[in-house]
């Protein structure tokens, strides 16, 4: 769970505009309020009359930045996942702007199972069932095997951006799948598992997804091992690749200041498939 933004002005902006979406779509808020990364999302629980509880989500962006792959994704993942694997349903949607900033609101089927962690990096071992594995490596060939237009990971990222943090060229991408794009243990549900947070789906090196899990997971060597075990293509020449791709993506974010404490192990594991 990520914290409300510094600048007391971006926390009121976000919440009038949170506010005013619950009364477009006809919901009322029931639940605490969420953050997302860097306030660029407020959440809460929430009662629609026609579905009962839900979660309300509202993104936004600066106007000018209002399109493209993330301000898209849960709206199209919908289109091709809803029903289909086990993901929130996609009920509602609204779209409006002031004062430069546009939003986007979303109001998704209320999933009441906790995620396996609190944050994208797993630091206690939550020892899911070998159920839980089954449905996970399921409905993710399911998600690798449906066609899209959408781009997760583009080539000329990698070449800038692998040599800038792991010292070694970028691997070119010889294989593609659709991938969720954000797997990790703070995306993903301790019971069913519910797959959460669509924003960043699209096309991705193969075993894009395992790799994520995997990258966000290394503090936890028994968790690693079982996504070792339960994804075989990380064993293979298109996994290693994906895995190369998606340790820099954390390592990225660290030099900013997220999750610092990953890094060792990061260059560790960009040391072995180097």
């Amino acid at each position: 769970m990520y914290s409300a933004p510094t600048d007391p002005a971006d926390q009121q902006r976000m919440r009038r505009a949170f506010a005013r979406s619950a009364e477009t779509l006809g919901a009322t808020v029931t639940g605490p309020e969420v953050w997302g990364w860097h306030g660029r999302t407020l959440s809460a629980r929430a009662q629609y009359p026609d579905q009962g509880a839900c979660w309300l989500r509202l993104l936004s962006a600066p106007e000018d930045k209002a399109a493209g792959k993330l301000w898209e994704g849960n709206r199209e993942a919908a289109a091709l996942f809803d029903g289909r694997l086990r993901k929130p349903l996609l009920y509602d949607t609204t779209q409006s702007s002031t004062d430069s900033y546009a939003y986007r609101a979303e109001l998704h089927e209320y999933v009441a199972e906790p995620v396996l962690s609190a944050s994208p990096v797993l630091r206690t071992d939550p020892d899911p069932s070998a159920r839980w594995w089954e449905s996970l490596r399921t409905d993710l060939d399911y998600v690798s095997s449906t066609p899209t237009d959408r781009v997760a990971v583009r080539q000329e990222w990698v070449d800038r951006a692998v040599p800038r943090f792991l010292h070694m060229p970028g691997p070119r991408i010889t294989d593609c799948t659709t991938a969720h794009g954000d797997l990790h243990t703070a995306n993903l549900t301790s019971l069913t598992p519910y797959l959460l947070d669509w924003e960043g789906f699209g096309r991705a090196p193969a075993g894009y997804d395992a790799a994520m899990l995997l990258a966000y997971s290394l503090l936890v060597p028994e968790f690693a091992q079982r996504i070792r075990d339960t994804f075989p293509v990380l064993k293979t020449e298109p996994g290693r690749v994906a895995q190369i791709i998606v340790i820099t993506e954390p390592l990225q974010a660290a030099s900013s200041g997220d999750h610092p404490e990953l890094v060792p192990a990061l260059h560790a594991l960009g040391d072995e498939l180097a």
